[in-house]
């Protein structure tokens, strides 16, 4: 309490600019405190339970804190107080874990980038492949096509190609694949041999060691390729089914186009053969037209016409036997209608009769 009065009557002591660059001061201060409090708590978060033994960090007790602007301190206060050794010693640890950080950051970088461009050659080789690839299905059946007026390609002929390109690209996949697996086995027997000589305590020579290192590390990267084409291939492989499914469906397409068009084909020959035997008929009518024709012809320029006083003659007497056969005419429907009245007087004479009582 004491202490708080005599800081207050200093403070009251203090003129605006004085406590101005006090405040500046002590943020100055506090600002430092808190750097190395979050320096040191990283420390000893990445410390070992061991380690604590390796790090001495002694209480320093003070017979009172210096002369501050604040004023005197009472000499029962004890601080905990890190000595300049141990924190250089923290500052140089901070300093070895941020390299470190930034080593696996650049590392990791590369990797990443590697990665990118690992997968831009792929994707470049994926598409020379892809473009050889058509070159090739065009060199071999493509001009063919246009040669032969677009005809249909065989279907077995184009499966059989297609089975064959993929039946490649499976044999390199396995090649590979068992190259992977040699590579792995041959590392598992290095890591088997390296424990065994581990666990008889054999005490390995620092070039030996760094020798293994290399050849260790030379042995992951082979396989780390390994594996890298081993993924292009089987993206290959399936860009390769895509693209077969693609032929596939196309060649349906031009199957069921082949066939309508076979139909129609069929019919037009059907067409043509009715045509050609209508064709045949008409020139066998238009032979026997041509005969009738000059036929005619011959007997047109050999026919001689009657005398003009026998066709008078002949046109009389046809009027006459018209006129006859007009007054005939009258005559028969004359009869026909008194043979109608005779038949109703009969009928009714007969039915008086049958009527009529008998003697």
């Amino acid at each position: 309490m004491a202490l708080v009065e005599a800081a207050s009557v200093q403070l009251t002591e203090l003129s605006d600019q004085q406590l101005a660059e006090l405040v500046r001061s002590v943020s100055l201060s506090n600002a430092a405190l808190q750097t190395e409090t979050e320096m040191f708590e990283k420390f000893v978060s990445r410390l070992d339970p061991k380690e604590f033994s390796q790090v001495n960090v002694t209480k320093t007790t003070t017979s009172g804190i210096a002369q501050h602007e604040l004023g005197q301190v009472s000499r029962q206060e004890r601080l905990v107080l890190l000595t300049m050794e141990q924190k250089c010693l923290v500052a140089q640890r901070e300093e070895e874990e941020l390299r470190k950080a930034l080593e696996q950051l650049r590392k990791e970088s590369e990797r990443v980038v590697n990665a990118y461009k690992a997968a831009i050659e792929e994707a470049d080789y994926r598409q020379g492949e892809v473009k050889k690839a058509l070159c090739e299905f065009h060199r071999d059946f493509g001009k063919r096509g246009h040669e032969k007026k677009r005809r249909i390609l065989g279907i077995e002929k184009v499966t059989r190609y297609i089975e064959e390109k993929s039946k490649t690209k499976d044999k390199i996949v396995e090649k590979l694949r068992l190259e992977n697996t040699a590579l792995k086995v041959k590392m598992r027997k290095l890591q088997m041999q390296l424990k065994q000589k581990e666990e008889m305590d054999e005490a390995l020579h620092e070039v030996d060691f760094q020798l293994l290192k290399i050849e260790n590390s030379q042995y992951l990267q082979k396989i780390d390729e390994s594996k890298q084409e081993l993924l292009r291939l089987k993206l290959m492989d399936r860009n390769k089914l895509q693209i077969l499914d693609t032929y596939k469906k196309k060649l349906q397409n031009l199957t069921s186009e082949s066939k309508r068009l076979t139909g129609e084909l069929a019919a037009k020959k059907d067409l043509l053969v009715r045509v050609e035997a209508e064709i045949v008929q008409a020139e066998k009518e238009c032979a026997k037209a041509d005969a009738q024709n000059r036929r005619l012809k011959t007997q047109l320029s050999d026919y001689q016409g009657p005398r003009a006083l026998d066709y008078v003659a002949i046109k009389a007497r046809h009027s006459e036997l018209q006129r006859d056969v007009h007054v005939w005419e009258r005559k028969v429907d004359i009869a026909q209608m008194d043979l109608k009245r005779n038949t109703k007087a009969y009928t009714q004479l007969t039915r008086a009769s049958q009527h009529a009582p008998g003697p």
